[in-house]
């Protein structure tokens, strides 16, 4: 009998205005560090990204050390499993955007589109339209080699090769989108902070799915969805158990 998964993987980001985003990435970088984690940590004047993996308590501590700061006391982080540590090094980069879309004007800290829970969207698919009894829409915002690995059922696909792509995508397509209930979705939600967004500006009913592929799997496992999730890491792909898709 194989031994528990030993390694936690946590996924988290927050748009929350950092004036000092220079200043706290050492600091951030050397308390990680010390508590035996690696990963990635993005920080911008937009917020902070991060996909962390160590052992569990000092990774949770160091998430709830980093809450004590009120400007991410709202961070929620995904937790997933894996027998190996899916890193190989400790991060901190300093980028001009948590997640890349180059349009200043499309800013989710001074407001969020609205987010629909794994739970209402569930229902909303199986029953095949929202509450309103509009059309639902499933619009993948990843780029094609990711949707590869798995993607919802029906869902709209761009074959983006990079998310600055995105708003241009949506002018060209918007036509087809009017009068439906468009859920947008990503592996961990952030890409559709901005998404939704811009797809509102065009003047569609757009929703994000709150916490992406890996907050539904968490909920609602495989159901409407096909395939895996790919992640950026030595994992390469998780199932809807959250376990790495290439582990027995």
């Amino acid at each position: 009998m194989s031994a528990a998964p030993a390694v936690l993987n946590v996924s988290a980001y927050l748009f929350t205005a950092l004036t000092d985003a220079a200043q706290l990435r050492g600091p951030l970088r050397e308390r990680a560090v010390a508590a035996g984690l690696k990963g990635t940590i993005i920080l911008a004047e937009e917020g902070i990204n991060l996909f962390l993996a160590g052992a569990a308590e000092p990774l949770r501590a160091y998430l709830d050390e980093l809450r004590a700061d009120p400007r991410f006391a709202l961070l929620r982080a995904t937790e997933s499993w894996s027998s190996a540590q899916p890193f190989r090094k400790m991060l901190v980069r300093l980028k001009r955007e948590i997640i890349r879309m180059d349009r200043p004007t499309i800013r989710p800290a001074e407001g969020r589109a609205p987010a629909v829970s794994p739970e209402t969207l569930r229902r909303w698919l199986d029953q095949g339209h929202d509450d309103a009894g509009r059309e639902v829409v499933m619009l993948d915002t990843r780029n094609a080699f990711e949707v590869d690995d798995g993607a919802f059922e029906g869902a709209l696909d761009w074959r983006l090769k990079r998310f600055t792509q995105f708003p241009d995508a949506v002018a060209a397509h918007r036509g087809e989108l009017r009068n439906k209930t468009v859920v947008s979705y990503c592996t961990g939600g952030i890409r559709c902070e901005k998404a939704a967004l811009v797809l509102r500006e065009e003047g569609i009913e757009a929703w994000q799915l709150d916490g992406g592929i890996l907050g539904w799997f968490a909920a609602q496992g495989q159901a409407h969805y096909r395939g895996d999730c790919f992640v950026f890491d030595e994992r390469v792909a998780v199932d809807s158990a959250l376990a790495p898709a290439t582990e027995a």
